[in-house]
């Protein structure tokens, strides 16, 4: 049976780096019929918190992932003395104060690496490892070996950052007389900048994606292809169809490189893929908390403007962001916009304007335009000199989805009344 694990610490959120490791961990084993093992490791007790557990956790589920068992590292203390004992007894390892050492062989270590092929390590350079620490605590390496063998891990998929841990765990492996797992060490993601991923190049938390707006099913397809492709020079792909693809000799050794901008490109495509329905539904969680919308929402309204971003937004945080004059009067203007296109040789037209839409008795979007056209034509201005305008005043931007669509989706009584407003502050 192909047993993985992923194990992260709760000492801090789900990074990108962490999901993409947990993601090619669970894929693998959903791909070969295995089992995905979840493993906290907790054994820092003072900067471990079950806040961070329940985020991870939670954020992991939003990608789509489950898991199969999971372990917490605090509740096995025991058994890790247990064996570092064993060790002491057999003459492998030694104290020193509290704190038992194992003794370090001088040798050649080879291991097959499934994504780089074969390292060797020469332990002349390795000191001999803290087993237990002098708090009774296990050290991040021998508690790693213990679990990853009793709990019969038959691969260790995580990044190429570990490489360094796998001679010193491979020694304690040896020791114990384990069976040793078969390794595979996943590529760095870099920032943009080449540098390691950071805050500022997207090394943020999972769950701040998911309050940006990103949607899982976007974000788990970008993780896949930092480092892996389904080929075919194919970027979107579902993940129950990328677990068919899916190999790990597949994987670059190359560094990925995370491109923000790239994951905004695939979230949009997938909105556009998505009916109105589906994303009136994934929007309304914003909208209540933007204070947007109450119980009492119009749904119909809402699929009306949702219909006008669709095609046109990135993030659900960014169709707020540009939309937010659908749902408040106070909505941000953009200064540089107002004073281009809100000029006092406009003020008659818009003053027109107003007046004949509400003289309409149904406003719609043939109705407004028709208004709109007719005005152009009487005051002898082109349209497009009074597109601008009326869209600035309207929204307070200058660029937006159709200017009739839009009035219509607004309607008729917020139409009039920033007409009548464009110009009573300036």
């Amino acid at each position: 049976m192909i047993r993985v694990r992923f194990a992260p610490s709760p000492t801090g959120y789900l990074h990108i780096g962490g999901a993409r490791t947990a993601l090619f961990n669970w894929m693998y084993a959903k791909a070969q019929g295995g089992q995905c093992i979840l493993r906290i490791e907790d054994t820092d007790r003072e900067r471990s918190k079950e806040e961070f557990l329940e985020e991870i956790l939670t954020s992991m589920k939003w990608l789509g992932m489950d898991w199969d068992e999971m372990y917490r590292q605090s509740d096995r203390f025991d058994i890790y003395r247990q064996y570092a004992t064993k060790l002491l007894e057999e003459g492998k390892a030694y104290k020193d104060g509290a704190a038992i050492i194992l003794k370090i062989e001088k040798q050649e270590v080879k291991i097959y690496d499934l994504i780089r092929g074969e390292i060797v390590f020469d332990t002349e350079t390795i000191k001999d490892q803290v087993l237990m620490k002098s708090d009774g605590s296990p050290t991040y390496s021998f508690a790693c070996v213990m679990d990853d063998a009793l709990m019969e891990i038959s691969h260790v998929i995580r990044g190429e950052d570990h490489i360094s841990n796998t001679p010193k765990q491979i020694m304690i492996y040896q020791a114990l007389g384990f069976k040793v797992p078969k390794f595979a060490h996943l590529p760095l993601i870099l920032g943009e900048d080449g540098g390691r991923l950071s805050k500022r190049t997207g090394a943020v938390a999972v769950s701040d994606y998911k309050k940006q707006g990103f949607l899982p099913q976007a974000l788990v397809n970008y993780l896949m292809l930092l480092g892996w492709s389904p080929g075919n020079n194919q970027e979107m792909i579902t993940l129950k169809a990328a677990v068919k693809k899916f190999s790990i000799k597949k994987i670059n050794k190359a560094a990925a490189v995370f491109s923000l901008e790239k994951l905004k490109w695939l979230n949009s495509q997938y909105i556009k893929q998505m009916s109105v329905s589906e994303v009136v539904n994934v929007s309304i969680p914003f909208l209540r908390e933007a204070k947007y919308i109450d119980d009492n929402y119009d749904r119909k309204r809402l699929e009306n403007i949702v219909q006008l971003y669709k095609s046109r937004t990135p993030t659900l945080a960014d169709f707020l962001e540009r939309a937010d004059y659908f749902f408040v009067d106070d909505f941000s203007v953009d200064e540089g916009a107002k004073d281009k296109h809100l000029t006092e040789d406009k003020k008659e037209a818009f003053q027109k304007l107003g007046q004949q839409i509400e003289e309409q008795a149904r406003f719609d979007v043939k109705v407004s335009e028709q208004v709109f056209r007719a005005l152009v034509e009487e005051s002898g201005m082109s349209a497009s000199e009074l597109v601008h305008p009326v869209r600035v005043a309207l929204t307070g931007k200058d660029v937006g989805p159709g200017l009739f669509e839009m009035m219509a989706a607004l309607g008729k009584e917020k139409v009039v009344q920033r007409l009548r407003a464009a110009f009573l502050k300036r």
